[in-house]
């Protein structure tokens, strides 16, 4: 695009001021800031900011809100048996219909940590990232199944060379070549909160974030992800965060919950320890599934229980799904069938007059996507309850605050992989930490072919 076409755009979007420092830039520089508004949808932008896609009103939706069609633990009630669940997602784990989609745009500042998060260093005796772990128990998936099952890596553009650099320093840490995809993820422009106006973060460049994990739809289809699935006959799709260690990768189970109620998509979901904990609420309004975030349900309806004395919303939602392919095909081909949301934050701006601003108050919108918001537009989605401790363990917080921090996470671990193994006959001495590879054993099961019935761990043992 020349510069005066460019100037025009500008001009009709009412976002001229971003060209300010033109003349002062290097032709690179120049280059640089014209490729990102180039990229800019302007009509978009102008939607966005005068509310023309307005949000529900949670607040009326939630009087309607009812517990979600679900694979409740232990319930007599369940549509489906946990043996005919297992049975059938093995199958389809053996005929190579699986494939992984691992989301891992994140950067580890929270936890004072500046590199991709999925770096971070969280094996309590092995020291192993958050990449190797994941990737060793995909890896552990495959072999049980006798299958190759490809990961598709989404970056963000804060992490998308650290990463590839650091897996290929570590082999992908075991996956070939042709079962990685790194793909990244789009970013959006903030906008300050008052004006509508696009904020520069340089003079040169303009103030832009990750979509947000609802930008995995649209960078799978643009990156080639989504051809290379079919082309590889993969039909349906694992969806987890880096950020959690003990995701089940491809579990059976759920995947063949998901396969026996022909569901769109199928989430994990764990029983809320509290009526106001920190997740999004997955619920049933008029016949359609779809999460209620924390912020927006009201306290209220969050606090109603049943006649058990539980919870009635008691749904919260750990960002594990299965996806059909064919329907998230479809959900690609619709326009807008992922919503934005807007969130007020704290953005550093370049002023009119060159020097650099560093609001110590939330003074812009940034504008993100949620995959979860594919709910309402899927067949026969159902959810699938699972014990926290076997599944969910998020990394999101410094060590020092109340929860989801590294060493919350690895005490989580630890219980995890004595569980493990005292279920395969071993006694573990008092005070005695072990730490399992899936590598060496998937489960219980698999370690006790490796382990004489009373085998005694009297020392701190990670088994590799």
């Amino acid at each position: 695009m020349q510069h005066e076409e460019l100037v025009t755009r500008l001009a009709e979007a009412g976002q001229e001021h971003v060209l300010a420092f033109w003349d002062k830039l290097t032709i690179d520089q120049q280059s640089r800031l014209a490729a990102q508004l180039e990229a800019i949808d302007f009509e978009l932008i102008k939607q966005l900011v005068q509310g023309e896609d307005a949000a529900p009103d949670w607040a009326v939706l939630a009087t309607r809100a009812q517990p979600p069609r679900a694979i409740r633990r232990d319930s007599p009630d369940n549509e489906f048996s946990p043996e005919e669940a297992v049975a059938r997602g093995e199958q389809a784990l053996r005929d190579g219909q699986l494939g992984l989609i691992l989301v891992a745009g994140g950067q580890g500042t929270r936890l004072g940590f500046d590199p991709p998060k999925g770096m971070f260093p969280l094996g309590p005796i092995s020291k192993r990232t958050l990449f190797q772990i994941l990737i060793e128990r995909l890896r552990a998936v495959a072999r049980r199944y006798g299958v190759s099952i490809p990961m598709y890596l989404m970056t963000s553009p804060a992490t998308h060379d650290d990463t590839i650099a650091f897996l290929a320093e570590h082999d992908r840490f075991g996956l070939r070549e042709n079962e990685l995809r790194v793909f990244c993820q789009g970013v959006m422009p903030a906008v300050d909160a008052r004006t509508g106006k696009l904020l520069l973060a340089e003079c040169d460049s303009l103030a832009l974030g990750p979509d947000g994990h609802g930008g995995t739809l649209a960078a799978f289809v643009k990156e080639g992800c989504m051809a290379d699935a079919a082309q590889r006959n993969i039909e349906h799709l694992f969806y987890c965060h880096i950020d959690n260690p003990l995701a089940q990768i491809c579990d059976p189970q759920l995947i063949g919950y998901h396969l026996l109620a022909s569901s769109d998509m199928t989430t994990q979901a764990v029983k809320k320890r509290a009526a106001d904990e920190r997740v999004g609420n997955i619920v049933t309004i008029d016949g359609v599934t779809q999460i209620i975030e924390y912020i927006d349900l009201p306290a209220e309806y969050g606090k109603q229980i049943q006649q058990d004395g539980s919870l009635k919303l008691w749904a919260g939602s750990i960002g594990v799904h299965a996806f059909r392919r064919s329907f998230l095909e479809r959900a690609a081909s619709q326009e807008n069938s992922l919503p934005f949301h807007r969130a007020l934050k704290a953005v550093p701006y370049i002023h009119a007059d060159g020097t650099q601003v560093k609001p110590e108050s939330p003074n812009a919108i940034k504008f993100e996507r949620f995959i979860f918001d594919l709910l309402p537009l899927a067949a026969n989605a159902i959810v699938v309850e699972v014990n926290p401790g076997d599944a969910f363990a998020p990394v999101k917080n410094a060590d020092g605050d109340p929860t989801d921090t590294p060493s919350t996470a690895k005490a989580a671990m630890l219980a995890r992989d004595a569980k493990l193994l005292c279920d395969a006959g071993a006694m573990i001495a008092e005070g005695v930490v072990v730490e399992v590879s899936p590598l060496w054993a998937l489960d219980s099961t698999e370690a006790a072919t490796k382990l004489t019935d009373g085998h005694e761990i009297t020392e701190t043992t990670y088994f590799k």
